[in-house]
């Protein structure tokens, strides 16, 4: 992708001051959200993972730019740490995240990576204090957990982007839209507004909507359907995306948005990339995924965007979950801005 046709654009954003609340049906109450602060140079970044095991060495090179941006770095003792697949037990990894969450002196968690696990502790999570005083949670893949839940359930912004694992070892031989998608989280944690520009596609649907952007994983999404860390995405801008699924099963779970009427009104449809497992011989679906997305919402009206650089991809650019978003699609290209 030409850097040209995906660009950010950087301004001051100013603090938003919000009334803190214990009312869980945050979603009929737009006005309560929280945003936390935004970090200043000095302010402490913790890494902790949540899920899947990673080394100290593989996080090294998101430590370097982290503190080159002007943050320090606390590391989590579940970097490093293993149990089989996981970054140690549930124990440890509930205990590792929950100190982070509770120290006033972190002022955003950097998650190390995806695969599984969140699912497994987060109702072992108590948050009580970052309710109080939020911060930033920062990743995406199983990450879609921590978005979904602490959205719905508390009001508060969280910022879905690449994690430890996603920074390359050589800056200096990285594509410059990896470069890009990893600054934009930098951009995000010091508060400018972010304004990301694609080119046309034949496949969009044209429009205009602004709600509350929500949205992540398709998989965990689908997981996380029914319990009470669901998604709600009514007045919404939903943005998805996935990784190693059949197209068979998309399209079961777009049937599964669609069936829990979590395409029924929408503001916006954004879709991200999906790196899609190849039919078996003699299987073919014989479907794309633009057949299958517009199939679900045809007597919708919303504007819908294709190929959005969002997912599990070099060009993985940060958004700002739970804030307020503008998508315009038309036939110069799409433009998802966030207004405050």
């Amino acid at each position: 992708m030409n850097r040209k046709d995906f660009l950010s654009s950087v301004v001051p954003l100013a603090a938003v001051a919000s009334a803190f609340t214990n009312d869980k049906k945050i979603d009929n109450h737009p006005a309560l959200r929280k945003i936390p602060r935004y970090l200043k140079p000095g302010d402490t970044i913790g890494i902790a993972c949540p899920s899947g095991y990673i080394s100290l060495e593989e996080c090294q090179s998101a430590i370097n730019k982290m503190k080159e941006w002007g943050f320090n770095i606390q590391i989590g003792n579940t970097v490093g740490a293993k149990d089989f697949t996981f970054a140690g037990t549930d124990e440890e990894r509930t205990k590792d995240l929950q100190q982070m969450l509770d120290n006033s002196s972190i002022k955003a968690i950097m998650l190390g990576r995806g695969g599984y696990g969140a699912v497994r502790i987060i109702d072992k999570i108590d948050f009580t204090q970052f309710e109080k005083k939020p911060k930033w949670i920062i990743g995406f893949s199983d990450a879609t957990v921590f978005h979904v839940h602490i959205n719905h359930n508390y009001g508060i912004a969280t910022i879905h982007s690449k994690m430890c694992n996603s920074f390359p070892d050589d800056f200096a031989s990285a594509e410059q839209t990896q470069i890009d998608s990893i600054d934009s989280i930098r951009q995000c944690l010091v508060g400018e507004k972010m304004k990301y520009e694609r080119s046309p596609n034949e496949n969009n649907r044209y429009g205009e909507g602004i709600g509350d952007l929500v949205g992540g994983n398709l998989s965990i999404i689908q997981d996380l359907t029914g319990s009470i860390s669901n998604l709600h995405t009514e007045g919404k801008i939903l943005f998805i995306e996935d990784v190693g699924e059949y197209l068979y099963k998309i399209d079961s779970m777009l049937w599964n948005l669609k069936r829990s009427r979590k395409l029924d009104r929408l503001k916006g449809l954004v879709i991200g990339r999906f790196r899609i497992k190849p039919d078996d011989p003699g299987e073919e679906f014989g479907k794309t995924i633009y057949d299958m997305v517009m199939e679900k919402v045809n007597k919708y009206h919303y504007p819908v965007c294709f190929d959005f650089p969002v997912g599990h991809v070099k060009e993985n650019y940060a958004l700002k979950c739970g804030m307020k978003y503008r998508l315009h699609v038309s036939e110069e290209g799409t433009v998802l801005k966030c207004i405050e």
